[in-house]
C-alpha cells in the first residue's frame, strides 16, 4: 500500500501528484499495446533506479569524496563522510534524506511506486487472468487513492 511508503510521507503533495500522474499516463499509454511491447516496458522498469538505490549511490559517492578530500586537502573535510553516513542512517530509520526532495522533483520513484506500475502493466498483459483480475481494476491500480482509501475490490495484487 502506498500510504505506508516512507518516501511518499516525506514528499511534497505536488510532487506526489506529478509522479502519480506520470504513472497513470504510462499505464494508459500501454492499454492497447500487445504483450511484447508491455514486456519491453517491464524490462525498462526493472532497470529504473528507485529512491533507495539513488540514495545509496549518492551517499557512497559523497562519502568517498569526503574521504579523499580529508586525506588530500584537509582532515577537517573527513566530516563530509560522517555527515553522509548520518544521513543514510536517518534514511534507514525514517525514510527522510536531505537530498530526497531533489531526487523526487527529478522524478525518482520509490520501489513501491515502480511496483505499482509494474503490476498494472502485468494486469494489462493478462498475467492475472487466471486468478480473476477485473479489467476495470487495471487503471485503478495505477491510482494511489484507491489503495489509500482501502478499496478492497482493487487492492489485490495490482494495488500493492
Amino acid at each position: 500500500m502506498l500510504d505506508t511508503d516512507r518516501v511518499r510521507t516525506h514528499t511534497a503533495e505536488s510532487v506526489l501528484q506529478r509522479i502519480d500522474d506520470r504513472t497513470v499516463r504510462s499505464v494508459a499509454d500501454y492499454a492497447d499495446a500487445d504483450p511484447g511491447v508491455i514486456a519491453k516496458r517491464l524490462e525498462e522498469l526493472d532497470c529504473e533506479w528507485d529512491s533507495d538505490r539513488t540514495v545509496e549511490a549518492e551517499a557512497a559517492a559523497t562519502g568517498l569524496a569526503g574521504l579523499a578530500l580529508g586525506v588530500f586537502v584537509s582532515p577537517a573535510l573527513l566530516g563530509v563522510t560522517a555527515v553522509a553516513a548520518g544521513a543514510v542512517f536517518m534514511h534507514a530509520l525514517t525514510g527522510w534524506y536531505p537530498l530526497m526532495p531533489v531526487f523526487r522533483r527529478l522524478g525518482v520513484r520509490s520501489g513501491r511506486e515502480i511496483a505499482r506500475e509494474r503490476y498494472a502493466l502485468k494486469a494489462l498483459r493478462g498475467d492475472f487472468v487466471a486468478i480473476g483480475t477485473r479489467s476495470d481494476a487495471v487503471m485503478t491500480a495505477a491510482s494511489p487513492s484507491a489503495s489509500a482509501a482501502g478499496d478492497t475490490e482493487t487492492s489485490g495484487p495490482i494495488g500493492k
